[in-house]
């Protein structure tokens, strides 16, 4: 237990830290004023749009993990689902050690509906290879619109064509179960991805932005990529690196490109505490606090 504990201080440590070095590397490019003055003249209304893009976004996506779950015959409502999917959403950004947002979601379903939790994580697992799907095919789309990369546009979509089939026969031999609802979860997937961009198109009209939109779309989808793996807390850092570095290579103007990756992050982060709530009322996700503080215990 002493050292499962040690662990989480210093994974935590280390995210912290690596965020820490990302921005620092970062500023050292970008003048954090010129983004201050940059997020002062933003139009407040499409920032409102970009925001509740995001809201749509996550509400797919959480009915898309719960399309998942209901494949391997666990049947919630999406509410419930929503729950607890923005309790693992605080989790994941505020806590960024110990048990984690789908750590907690295994745990706690596992012990409410007596359910194995290898099912769950499998759901979970497939949940997150469908995202991977996703940003996968919007990217190859994207680079059929950005010419100077060289690439033939059939490439892209003959792979992500390949992947695909190679993806669904895998999962249909070995995996049936999550299979039933491939097409159903997939086009969830494609949603989410696609409401995502749709934010980010949102946040380059409130900056006033009137270039091309595309190498900020296909960046930002290369920042989604790199930000799922918990390198950093939240993703922060991280993000904006790959903005960073794409900025330079696309010639694109840096200062906005950080901006949008710091205000996706803003409006993440927003939508993330409000899962809060339900670490001081965990009555509304079916149990008590003293058995949230003793579930948080044991798993810690």
């Amino acid at each position: 237990m002493e050292k499962k504990k040690i662990w989480n201080i210093a994974k935590t440590l280390l995210k912290i830290s690596i965020t820490v070095l990302s921005l620092y590397l970062v500023s050292r490019k970008v003048d954090f004023k010129d983004l201050k003055d940059a997020f002062a003249e933003s139009n407040p209304w499409f920032l409102f749009l970009a925001f509740l893009a995001f809201v749509i976004s996550q509400l797919i996506s959480s009915s898309r993990l719960n399309t998942f779950f209901k494949g391997i015959g666990l049947k919630i409502s999406e509410i419930y689902n929503f729950k607890i999917y923005l309790l693992g959403m605080f989790y994941n950004l505020f806590l960024p050690g110990g048990i984690g947002g789908d750590g907690y979601k295994i745990f706690l379903l596992r012990k409410k509906f007596e359910i194995k939790g290898r099912r769950l994580f499998q759901a979970i697992f497939f949940d997150r290879l469908s995202g991977l799907w996703a940003l996968g095919l919007i990217n190859a789309t994207l680079l059929i619109f950005i010419p100077n990369l060289g690439i033939p546009n059939w490439a892209p979509v003959l792979a992500v064509a390949l992947g695909t089939v190679a993806y669904y026969v895998i999962m249909r031999k070995f995996f049936g179960d999550y299979s039933k609802q491939f097409g159903l979860a997939h086009l969830k997937a494609l949603m989410v991805q696609s409401m995502q961009v749709v934010s980010v198109i949102f946040l380059l009209c409130a900056l006033n932005f009137e270039g091309k939109f595309s190498p900020y779309l296909f960046m930002f989808l290369m920042s989604s990529l790199v930000a799922i793996f918990p390198f950093t807390v939240g993703g922060l850092g991280a993000r904006e690196l790959v903005f960073l570095y794409g900025a330079q290579y696309f010639q694109m103007d840096q200062h906005v490109a950080v901006i949008i990756s710091l205000l996706f992050y803003c409006i993440s982060a927003l939508l993330s505490f409000s899962g809060i709530y339900f670490v001081f009322h965990p009555q509304k996700i079916g149990v008590n606090k003293i058995e949230l503080k003793q579930d948080l215990e044991i798993e810690k």
